[in-house]
């Protein structure tokens, strides 16, 4: 079965990152689906310097560990500077590498030295075969690493999906995993503040797993009308468990020897 990482953009308050990973926990236990719930502490590259960026790095990880603790889930969350890794480490189970950041090189070997899991989300400006650059930099230190797409720029305010992209980075032998919610983003579309259409989040989700991604990354929220951070994109909680459903049928379709 493919795995999920998933939850909302930005940590907003204790008791909404509970609510939300308690509920993920539920759906993806009933479904079968291995689970694992990701916020960020700090959104670093927000498109306005008065976007809220979330609780920091101490509140923040001191929350997702609570949440590891009491709900039983795996961690994800991402870094954007070296010296974040190790402490970041402590709590995650995956160390996420944002996309703009995925050139790296000292991010890239300090998430890898922590031992844990390494998602590297593929910058938007970048080709899907130069992916490989990435990997060698830290292979040799720590090959448990995942490759993340999250769209491609088209232009301005806008990003494209290469489904051929996904074929190419599976060729590299590491699993890939593919971001249904970013992928659908307008970059600064509103100006101070990034857009986005949530509701072609499920078809391009349907169309990786078809693919055969090894995994969905989304982020997810009761009220994304009304959410902190990235809104526009993210899929309302209550339609998870429905979508997910749906790519779990693609996911048998294409995976019928298992």
């Amino acid at each position: 079965m493919f795995r999920l990482i998933a939850g909302p953009c930005v940590i907003e308050s204790k008791e909404n990152a509970m609510m939300i990973a308690k509920h993920l926990k539920e759906v993806t236990d009933r479904l079968g689906i291995p689970f694992t719930f990701k916020a960020s502490f700090d959104k670093a590259n927000r498109t306005s310097i008065k976007s809220y960026r979330g609780p920091g790095i101490e509140k923040g990880l001191q929350i997702l560990s609570d949440i590891k603790e009491e709900v039983g889930v795996r961690i994800a969350t991402d870094v954007h500077e070296p010296w974040q890794a190790g402490t970041v480490g402590e709590v995650a189970d995956i160390i996420q590498i944002p996309a703009f950041l995925c050139r790296q090189t000292d991010l890239l070997v300090a998430a890898a030295k922590t031992g844990k899991a390494v998602n590297i989300k593929k910058a938007q400006f970048l080709a899907p075969w130069d992916m490989v650059n990435c990997i060698d930099k830290i292979k040799d230190i720590n090959s448990n690493l995942m490759l993340c797409e999250r769209g491609t720029v088209f232009g301005y305010n806008n990003l494209v999906v290469d489904m051929t992209g996904l074929v190419e980075m599976k060729s590299f032998g590491f699993p890939v995993i593919f971001d249904a919610t970013h992928s659908v983003q307008k970059p600064g579309g509103k100006g101070n503040a990034t857009g986005g259409n949530r509701e072609f989040a499920e078809p391009l989700a349907k169309a990786a797993i078809a693919v055969g991604v090894d995994g969905i990354f989304m982020e997810t929220h009761p009220d994304p009308e009304n959410a902190l951070s990235d809104g526009a994109n993210m899929v309302y909680l209550d339609k998870v468990e429905g979508m997910l459903k749906n790519l779990i049928k693609i996911y048998k379709a294409v995976n019928d020897d298992e």
